[in-house]
C-alpha cells in the first residue's frame, strides 16, 4: 500500500501492521500509479460505473433523474451530480447531489426511489463513488511531521489519521431504477429508512476541521494557511474510542426500529448486507444483534469487504453486486441493506426483494 500512498517522512507506518490485523482487508483498490499520480477522478469512476450498467443509447438518453452520492467530490463547486451529468449524459435532466459519509450512497438511492415513487420521474440512475486515496498520500502529511519534530512532539501523524490510510478503497457502483420491471431478474425496493443520532453524540468522523475538547468542531475557515498544513486540518479523521463506545449500539437501534416500523419478521429476511468499515466490527455487530434478540445470524450475512476494501458510499452497492455474482439469489429472496456511518452517527436500512 505504501508503494502507492508513499512513506510519511520516508518511514513505514508503525501502526499499519496493527490496523491490517484488525481490519482483515486483504485487497483494496487505488486510482493511483506507484508514482502517486491519479488515474481516475471521482467523476471518471462514476462514469465507469454508469457505463457498466450497459444501458443502450436510447435508454441512456431517456434517463429523467440522476442522483449521486459521495463523501469526497472532486471539487466543492459545482455539485458532484452536475459534473457527472456533464460527463455522461447529453440531455437536460433533474439531478441531486447527496453529501455526507458512507450513507450518502444510500441517500442517493432513496432520493431516486422517492422521485419515482412520487411519480416525479419514471426512471433514474443512482451512482455512489469514492476517490479517497489521493488525500492519503504521504506528501500531504510531511509538513505536520516536520512541525511536530520542531516542537518535540511525537513525529508521527496521529493514529486517528494514520489508521484510515490503510482502511479505504477507491471505487464506484451504479443502479438503474424504473417504475416497471424491465429485466427477467431485478429487485423491488420494499422500503428505505434512515436515522440520524446527531442529537446524541458529537462528530466522530470529520474532515477540514479539528475536534475540540468539548466535542465541538473547529472548522477550517478559522485556521491560518500555515495551521492548515501543520495540523493536516484537511485530513480525514475518526475518533476511534467514540466509535467503539457508541457506534454499534446506535446502529443496531436503527435496525431494530426499522424492523418494528416495517412490521417484518427476521425469518422473512433471506440475506443481510451489513456495511462494515472493518472486519473488527463483524463479531461486535453479531453480539449486539444477539443481545437485542434480533435473529439475523451471520449465516445470512454477505460481505466482500476483505476482497475490495471499504469504498465508503459505494460499498453497499458493491457488496450487492458481489452477492448477485455468487449466483445464489432466486426470486422471492429478500436482502436487508444496513448502512451505518460514523460522521455524527447515522444509519440507513433498505429491504430489497428479488422479482
Amino acid at each position: 500500500m505504501e508503494l502507492y500512498l508513499g512513506l510519511v517522512n520516508g518511514k513505514a507506518s508503525r501502526v499499519k501492521p496493527i490496523i491490517l490485523r484488525q481490519n482483515g482487508i486483504k485487497t483494496r483498490y487505488y486510482a493511483l500509479t506507484k508514482d502517486q499520480q491519479i488515474t481516475h477522478t471521482n467523476v471518471d469512476l462514476a462514469k465507469c460505473a454508469i457505463d457498466g450498467l450497459g444501458l443502450p443509447k436510447d435508454k441512456l438518453n431517456s434517463i429523467q433523474f440522476l442522483s449521486c452520492g459521495t463523501s469526497m467530490p472532486d471539487q466543492y463547486m459545482p455539485s458532484h451530480a452536475a459534473m457527472v451529468h456533464g460527463a455522461v449524459f447529453n440531455h437536460p435532466m433533474e439531478i441531486a447531489s447527496l453529501a455526507g459519509v458512507c450513507m450518502s450512497g444510500l441517500m442517493a438511492l432513496k432520493t431516486a426511489f422517492m422521485s419515482i415513487a412520487s411519480r416525479n420521474s419514471e426512471n433514474a440512475v443512482c451512482v455512489a463513488s469514492e476517490l479517497i486515496s489521493p488525500t492519503m498520500l504521504s506528501k500531504f502529511f510531511n509538513e505536520e511531521v516536520e512541525h511536530r519534530k520542531l516542537i518535540e512532539e511525537n513525529p508521527y501523524i496521529a493514529f486517528e489519521k494514520d489508521f484510515l490510510r490503510f482502511m479505504l478503497s477507491d471505487g464506484a457502483a451504479a443502479l438503474y431504477l424504473s417504475n416497471t420491471p424491465e429485466e427477467d431478474f431485478c429487485f423491488s425496493i420494499e422500503w428505505m429508512r434512515t436515522f440520524s443520532y446527531a442529537n446524541k453524540q458529537p462528530a466522530c468522523m470529520y474532515m477540514w476541521a479539528e475536534k475540540e475538547a468539548d466535542g465541538s468542531l473547529q472548522g477550517w475557515k478559522t485556521f491560518s494557511a500555515k495551521e492548515l498544513e501543520q495540523k493536516s486540518v484537511w485530513a480525514l479523521k475518526q475518533d476511534v474510542r467514540q466509535l467503539n463506545t457508541y457506534g454499534m449500539s446506535l446502529f443496531v437501534d436503527a435496525v431494530e426500529t426499522s424492523l418494528k416500523q416495517a412490521k417484518i419478521d427476521t425469518d422473512d429476511i433471506t440475506y443481510v448486507i451489513p456495511h462494515l468499515s472493518s472486519m473488527y466490527f463483524y463479531n461486535i455487530l453479531e453480539q449486539e444483534f444477539k443481545q437485542r434478540k434480533i435473529d439475523l445470524p451471520t449465516t445470512k450475512w454477505y460481505t466482500n469487504l476483505t476482497s475490495v476494501g471499504n469504498m465508503g458510499s459505494a460499498s453497499p452497492f458493491v457488496a450487492l453486486n458481489g452477492l448477485i455474482e455468487t449466483g445464489c439469489l432466486k426470486k422471492g429472496d429478500t436482502i436487508l441493506l444496513i448502512v451505518p456511518e460514523s460522521g455524527r452517527f447515522s444509519c440507513g436500512t433498505a429491504l430489497l426483494r428479488c422479482i
